[in-house]
């Protein structure tokens, strides 16, 4: 029953997993599914760090590089460094053990933060300079340390 369930409406089946763990109705839990949403959590929690460090990543090189555009164009970076660097350090605070997957997902999110950094000066508008793709650093120029510091803003 409990995997109709789970192929029928995934919120029942939460509910009835929560009440049979509850009350010890261990025999009756859909083990396979409960598992495969346990990998799953973990997954989305290490999905959601990755994308957070992306966006982050983009505007930290966005300021490196091109740090002659006008005020206007640095304030979004600088607020969206700022919430995004809010929301690692939530990820990293929520779920302490991420902190061990921190360097591995610079390592995926830096190269996909650098492609959006190119292709946001790309669209770049006002007669603004589009910098060359080498002028972004194949590796990641800000340390760890560095990303987290919420005084750190890469320039």
């Amino acid at each position: 029953m409990s995997n109709k369930l789970y192929d029928q409406d995934l919120q029942l089946w939460i509910d009835a997993t929560i009440h049979q763990l509850q009350n010890h109705e261990f025999t009756s839990l859909d083990i396979e599914h409960l598992i495969e949403e346990l990998i799953e959590l973990g997954k989305s929690e290490k999905n959601t760090l990755k994308s957070n460090l992306k966006i982050l990543l983009a505007h930290l090189l966005k300021l490196k590089v091109q740090h002659n555009v006008p005020e206007t164009m640095k304030a979004s970076w600088y607020s969206s460094i700022v919430e995004h660097r809010q929301r690692v350090i939530d990820n990293l605070t929520d779920t302490p053990s991420l902190k061990n997957y921190l360097a591995e997902a610079l390592e995926t999110a830096y190269p996909d933060g650098r492609k959006l950094a190119i292709k946001e000066s790309k669209l770049a508008k006002f007669g603004i300079t589009v910098p060359t793709e080498n002028e972004y650093p194949l590796t990641c120029p800000f340390s760890i340390a560095q990303i987290l510091d919420e005084d750190f803003y890469g320039i």
